[in-house]
């Protein structure tokens, strides 16, 4: 088969070992796009050069898994906040501890730096935001105003405004002079993952689970475009250095944005999951994601990337836009004045010296206890060679990084001159070319990949084709297998991922394995059930041992009747809930699902719900409160993560509803509507209590889940009360 070598766009860099246990956050140097940093459930902070297989540098001292980090704009400090509430500030060059901040009652969830001075700023779980001053060693002051987690932070260039996103659907701007809000913006419907300023215009840019991409005009304060189209939830933003462009990262997609007139200049399709964090080095978008305790970085070719032109996909939004008026499509509006000195000398509001003896734990000067967590900290050198070469350079112009570094070469992609697979229709069809022998192992990976994919597909499509807007996500997600090269280390070292460069160079897979865990990830690098090994030869040691043609399909088809019941039995009962829905009846059809004693349905249906909470009754949460309580004791992660979403949302919206009409005084007369709904929030309330003992329990775990009932169960609190 002939087989043509062309460049391609995106493409898999490196996978790594990054940890120990699971990692559960990192973020690249926004300065040089060759700085990484990883945090873990094992408590630890380790530093990575991009593309280079071996850790830098391991930062300990934190006695809680490590939830968010951030590098300031230098890269020369790194701070990380822990799921206790605790920060550390380390200096990478002097690799060693600087500060530690304590003040936070719950998990630290977002970090970001002041660009021009000692400061940084926190946000957590427990809704408040706090502005450090790391020289006094302590919190100068915090805002309020947030009622959920605060899932990202953003200082403006300028360092005057604080820009906050939260899972309250709400971004806030602060100004840090007056120490107020100046306004909020509400129209997002789902919780804000991440929030970007403009390089030198007032733009402000967020992302939400809502699967949007907003633009708000910083002078009118007023939103001035909402994007469409999303695969899924947005968890990165990043502006074209020149300010150009915006690109959106959601799952395994990279899109790329214009606004006034808002247009969509490209949609590039990358295999990189949930994407975690998005850098520009070289023209080159640096972007990276994890699983379990798995780092896997990819590169997306800029030059290759539409970032003007025509439009690929419109944009919807509230109000006409007036027509552009300079070549990149921007309207002139105000710039950013960056002072020529540091923010040292920049007035910030500060708490009054009473708020700061507080007893919160917000400490301003010194103590024994602080100098003693210092002690304990330490910033262990694992690579000397690498970590001389960036962080302690002959000369301060020769830095690197990010200084003058080369752009990472592309692969070949092989594309076929032949058709290898053709587009699924009513029946999958296997095509199977003339080939030869060695070329057949290639083919079957081909093959895996496209069988391993239908199921998923095929529940996305029947809601797609009904009345409801929005794709259903699949509740059992299968994750395509990548050929894949791991290197063992008694260390976090890397797990280098090579692509296939000839199809009669059979690829070797040797994986470490993994403990056994009670869930079953959404995220897992194999299917479940599945044995690669059956596709591969008995006789590879061999000479003539090699598979033939009908051997390896009889080993795809395997299964196959089996995946195919399940499937139609599947379809049909989505089908039964899709025809009660069109109906208009959304109580009518939950309860349909529930009816079936499937999870798997009872899920799809909570995922199309969850992104449109005023579809929300209070008679809906009669009938779903006790599946959530299934859900958040099932196996399978994604189920967990749909019952956690589903309780955040009833917890929010029905709380306030269920507590003032069972504290009400009993009414005169025959209220018939009154009583039905004290009976309906009886129920929930009675529900609502089951499940707390519930999350009480899974509190206790350590890592993301832990965290994450740990958040539930400060929302309910008020139960117990």
């Amino acid at each position: 088969m002939a087989l043509t070598n062309t460049t391609i766009t995106s493409w898999k860099l490196q996978e790594i070992v990054a940890h120990s246990s699971n990692v559960s956050s990192l973020v690249l140097g926004k300065a040089s796009g060759r700085l990484l940093a990883t945090g873990g459930e094992d408590c630890r902070v380790n530093i990575w050069a991009v593309s280079k297989p071996n850790c830098i540098m391991s930062l300990t001292g934190h006695t809680s898994p490590v939830e968010c980090i951030q590098f300031n704009s230098s890269e020369e400090r790194v701070v990380a906040g822990s799921q206790s509430g605790s920060l550390r500030l380390w200096d990478l060059e002097a690799a060693k501890i600087l500060r530690t901040l304590m003040g936070h009652k719950a998990s630290v969830c977002s970090l970001d730096f002041h660009p021009m001075g000692e400061y940084l700023a926190s946000g957590s779980v427990d809704s408040n935001i706090k502005l450090w001053d790391v020289r006094r060693k302590g919190c100068v002051f915090r805002y309020k105003g947030h009622t959920q987690p605060v899932h990202c932070l953003a200082f403006s260039p300028d360092g005057k405004w604080l820009a906050s996103a939260s899972d309250d659907s709400t971004i806030k701007l602060w100004d840090l002079i007056a120490g107020k809000m100046i306004t909020e913006f509400t129209s997002h419907t789902s919780a804000v993952n991440v929030v970007q300023f403009h390089p030198n215009e007032y733009l402000l840019a967020s992302g939400s689970a809502d699967r949007t991409v907003k633009l708000w005009d910083l002078e009118k304060f007023n939103m001035i475009g909402s994007s469409e189209g999303e695969t899924g939830a947005v968890r990165s933003i990043l502006f074209n250095p020149d300010g150009s462009c915006l690109y959106s990262g959601s799952e395994n997609t990279l899109r790329v944005y214009g606004w006034e007139p808002d247009r969509c200049f490209d949609v590039v399709h990358v295999g990189w999951g949930k994407v975690s964090d998005l850098a520009i080095s070289n023209n080159q978008m640096i972007a990276v994601s994890y699983s379990q305790n798995n780092v896997s970085w990819y590169v997306v070719d800029l030059s290759r990337v539409k970032k003007s032109g025509s439009v690929i996909q419109g944009l919807i939004q509230d109000k006409p836009i007036p027509a552009p008026t300079s070549a990149l499509g921007t309207t002139l509006r105000r710039n950013y004045e960056r002072p020529t000195t540091s923010c040292t000398g920049q007035e910030m509001k500060q708490s009054s010296e009473a708020d700061r003896r507080s007893p919160e734990g917000e400490r301003r000067s010194p103590s024994s206890e602080d100098e003693k967590e210092d002690k304990e900290s330490s910033a262990e050198i694992t690579n000397p060679e690498d970590y001389k070469e960036i962080f302690q350079p002959h000369s301060v112009i020769s830095r690197t990084p990010p200084k003058r570094t080369e752009p990472f070469p592309a692969p070949l992609e092989h594309s076929f001159s032949e058709s290898v697979l053709e587009k699924p229709g009513p029946a999958v069809k296997i095509v199977t070319p003339v080939i030869d022998r060695v070329g057949f192992p290639f083919l079957k990976c081909l093959l895996i990949k496209h069988v391993l994919s239908v199921g998923r597909d095929l529940m996305i499509v029947y809601f797609q084709a009904g009345q409801l807007k929005g794709p259903i996500t699949s509740s059992t997600p299968v994750q395509r297998v990548e050929p894949t090269v791991i290197a063992a280390a008694p260390r976090p070292v890397a797990v280098v991922t090579t692509s296939v460069t000839s199809p009669s160079r059979p690829v070797v897979t040797t994986t470490k394995p993994k403990p056994s865990t009670g869930i079953i990830l959404s995220a897992r690098n194999e299917p479940i059930g599945l044995n690669a090994g059956d596709f591969l030869s008995h006789a590879r040691n061999a000479k003539a041992g090699v598979m033939g043609d009908e051997e390896a399909l009889a080993q795809i088809r395997k299964g196959h009747d089996t995946m195919c019941v399940m499937l139609t039995s599947r379809y049909k009962n989505l089908d039964t809930v899709r025809s009660v829905w069109a109906s208009g009846d959304v109580k009518t059809s939950l309860d349909s699902a529930v009816s079936m004693n499937d999870l798997s349905i009872v899920v799809d249906v909570l995922n199309i719900l969850n992104l449109k909470p005023s579809l929300w009754k209070l008679d809906l949460c009669t009938s779903i409160l006790p599946q959530i309580e299934d859900l958040l004791q099932s196996k399978y992660e994604s189920y967990v993560q749909t019952g956690c979403i589903s309780l955040k949302l009833i917890l929010k919206r029905f709380w306030p509803l269920i507590s003032d009409t069972l504290a009400a005084p009993p009414s005169v007369g025959v209220d018939i509507t009154r009583e039905e709904r004290h009976q309906k929030c009886k129920a929930c309330y009675k529900q609502l209590k089951n499940l707390s003992n519930v999350v009480k329990n899974r509190a206790e775990q350590v890592g993301r889940h832990g965290s994450t009932f740990k958040e539930l169960q400060l929302l309910m609190a008020p139960l117990d009360c």
